[in-house]
């Protein structure tokens, strides 16, 4: 029975991918209610039904709760909240950065304060190295990072790649699993940095 069981079988390969399904991009219509369409890109974490739903607030036309398809960008989100009013900052904020399911985005936020949070909320410092809050995982530039105790050039850019890869940081937590960084290393940065 066991000979029987572990036999050969033939395995169907997979469909191809249509790349034409991969390049469309939407055009907004002005005053249109349409929801946008996901970016190119992998798709992160996502709620029930493929779907994620974000928070847009700050400087936007309508701000927020939204539902995105998943794979959605910063980008995407700004669209269905109608679009950044004139004259917000958007210096601090990633608009080609993937979204996860739960997540703020705050426009226009002055520095100091978050420009984007995670989910469960807005992270203070927003990626500064201000004395107010943690340098932010998700929005740290390398030089950021590279001002925490113990984290050099390398290891800032390991983080900046974990959080590539990764759709960014759900806690601090999965910053152990960064190559580089231990337990001791690990104990130093955590009242130091947020998600």
């Amino acid at each position: 029975m066991h000979f029987w069981s572990a036999r050969p079988h033939s395995v169907r390969a997979p469909d191809p991918v249509d790349e034409a399904a991969h390049a469309r991009t939407s055009s907004p219509a002005s005053g249109a209610a349409e929801a946008p369409e996901p970016s190119p890109g992998p798709p992160p974490v996502t709620g029930p039904g493929g779907r994620i739903v974000v928070d847009v607030s700050g400087k936007v036309r309508r701000p927020g709760v939204r539902q995105l398809p998943s794979g959605a960008r910063v980008a995407d989100a700004l669209r269905a909240a109608g679009g950044v009013r004139d004259g917000a900052d958007l210096t601090g904020l990633n608009r080609a950065r993937v979204l996860m399911d739960g997540e703020q985005i705050v426009v226009g936020a002055p520095s100091g304060t978050a420009a984007v949070g995670g989910p469960g909320g807005a992270v203070p410092g927003g990626g500064g190295s201000s004395p107010s809050g943690p340098v932010s995982l998700n929005t740290a530039t390398p030089e950021q990072l590279d001002t925490l105790p113990g984290v050099g050039p390398v290891l800032a850019q390991h983080i900046v790649d974990y959080r590539t890869q990764h759709g960014g940081f759900r806690s601090v937590d999965e910053l152990r699993e960064v190559n580089g960084i231990g337990d001791r290393r690990f104990a130093d940065l955590r009242p130091l940095v947020g998600p």
